[in-house]
C-alpha cells in the first residue's frame, strides 16, 4: 500500500520555473526567491536549493526563524516584523531586516543590513510617509547600519488592469529613485510574482517571486499558459471499496444520500492533512486516469468518492488529489480562495518526497 497521503515535490520544476522567470527580467534585475511558509508548503530548504540552481540570488522569508537554516551563503531578507525576542536570532542567522521605524533602527547593531519599506498602499507594514521612510534610512546609516534596499509591496498586482497597481508603482518610484545617489548600495525592489509577470516597469533591481517559482499562477488562472510547471502533486490511495444502496448515506451529517445504488471508495486523507472541509461534495480526484466526485463530508482523516455502479477501482489504487489535470487553482476556485492556501495548508502529517 502507498502511504496514506504523500506530497511529491519536483525540485527540477522549481529550478526551471526560476530560469523562466529570470529570463523574463529586464534591466539586469536579479531574481529573489520567496521561501517563507516552508516554501509555500513545498519545503523551504529544498525549494531554496532548487531556486538558487535556477538563478535566484536572494532568498526572502517572513520570520527570523525561517532564515536560520537555509542553504548556502546567499543573501536572506526577513520581510516581516521582528520582535525584540526574535532580533538576536535574526542577527545570528545573518539575515537582512525590513525596517520602517526609527525606534527599531536604534536597537540594531552597526553593520546590520536593512531594507527600508515604504507603504505605497498595501496598508500593512511600512510607513505611508515618504519623508519618514527617508528619515528611517538616514537613521539607519547614522547608526552604522547598511541601507541595503528600498522596498514596497503591491496590493493588486494580481488583478490585471487594476489602476491602483500603477499608482503604487509611481509612488514608490518617486520616493526610491531619487535616493539612489544617497544610498548607492541599496537595491530597489517591489515586484512579487504577479508584478514580475505583469509589468517590466516593476522589476527595478530585484524581484521577489514566490508563488510562481512553485509553478502556481499568481493570477489564479492557468500556470501552463505562463509556462510555469507545478512542482507539487498530492496523492493517497483507496483504502476501502464498499456498496452503497439507494437511500443510504455517507459521512458526518449525511451530506450525501445515494439516489441510486453505487460503490463508495474511502481515501485516507482529510482536513487533518490540509484537505479542507469546504471540499465536501465539492471536488474530484483521479484514479486510474478517471475523475471521480468526492461525496459526503470531508472528515479529519478520510474522504469518500463515488465510484459508480460498476467500479474499475480496487483497494490500494493510487488516488491523485493535486496533479493529473487537477490543479491547485481548480481546488482554490472550489473553495473561493487562492492557490497559495492550498499548498501552504498541507499539514506536517503529509510527508514530502523529493525527486
Amino acid at each position: 500500500m502507498p502511504v496514506r497521503a504523500l506530497a511529491r515535490v519536483d525540485p527540477a520544476a522549481i529550478t526551471r520555473n526560476c530560469e523562466r522567470l529570470r529570463a523574463a527580467l529586464t534591466g539586469g534585475a536579479a531574481l529573489g526567491a520567496v521561501v517563507k511558509g516552508d516554501g509555500y508548503g513545498h519545503g523551504a530548504k529544498e525549494a531554496a536549493r532548487a531556486a538558487l540552481a535556477g538563478g535566484a540570488s536572494w532568498l526572502f522569508v517572513a520570520a527570523p526563524a525561517e532564515a536560520a537554516d537555509l542553504p548556502g551563503d546567499h543573501r536572506v531578507v526577513v520581510m516581516g516584523a521582528v520582535s525584540e525576542e526574535e532580533l538576536p536570532g535574526a542577527l545570528q542567522a545573518g539575515a537582512e531586516l525590513t525596517v520602517w521605524d526609527e525606534r527599531f533602527v536604534r536597537r540594531l547593531p552597526a553593520g546590520t543590513r536593512v531594507h527600508v519599506k515604504l507603504d505605497t498602499g498595501m496598508g500593512r507594514l511600512g510607513t505611508r510617509d515618504p519623508e519618514e521612510a527617508t528619515r528611517v534610512a538616514e537613521a539607519a546609516e547614522a547608526r552604522g547600519c547598511v541601507v541595503a534596499g528600498l522596498m514596497t509591496h503591491f496590493a493588486t498586482a494580481d488583478e490585471r488592469g487594476d489602476a491602483f497597481f500603477g499608482e503604487q508603482l509611481e509612488r514608490f518610484r518617486a520616493w526610491a529613485e531619487p535616493l539612489r545617489a544617497r544610498f548607492p548600495g541599496a537595491v530597489l525592489h517591489a515586484a512579487n510574482s504577479a508584478a514580475t509577470l505583469r509589468d517590466p516597469a516593476a522589476h527595478f533591481d530585484l524581484v521577489r517571486c514566490g508563488v510562481a517559482i512553485y509553478g502556481l499562477d499568481p493570477f489564479q488562472e492557468d500556470a501552463a499558459a505562463l509556462e510555469l510547471e507545478p512542482a507539487l502533486t498530492l496523492t493517497s490511495y483507496v483504502a476501502a471499496v464498499k456498496p452503497c444502496e439507494r437511500g443510504e448515506s455517507v459521512g458526518y451529517g449525511r451530506k450525501f444520500v445515494a439516489a441510486q445504488s453505487t460503490f463508495v471508495g474511502t481515501i485516507p486523507i482529510g482536513y487533518g492533512d490540509g484537505w479542507r472541509r469546504g471540499l465536501t461534495n465539492n471536488a474530484e480526484v483521479v484514479i486510474g486516469g478517471v475523475r471521480y466526485p468526492v461525496i459526503g463530508t470531508v472528515s479529519m482523516d478520510n474522504i469518500t468518492v463515488d465510484l459508480g455502479r460498476e467500479p474499475w477501482v480496487g483497494e490500494g489504487d493510487v488516488v491523485t488529489l493535486i496533479g493529473a489535470g487537477i490543479t491547485a487553482e481548480e481546488i482554490a476556485g472550489r473553495l473561493d480562495t487562492i492557490n497559495y492556501e492550498i499548498t501552504c495548508g498541507l499539514t506536517a502529517r503529509v510527508p514530502r518526497e523529493y525527486a
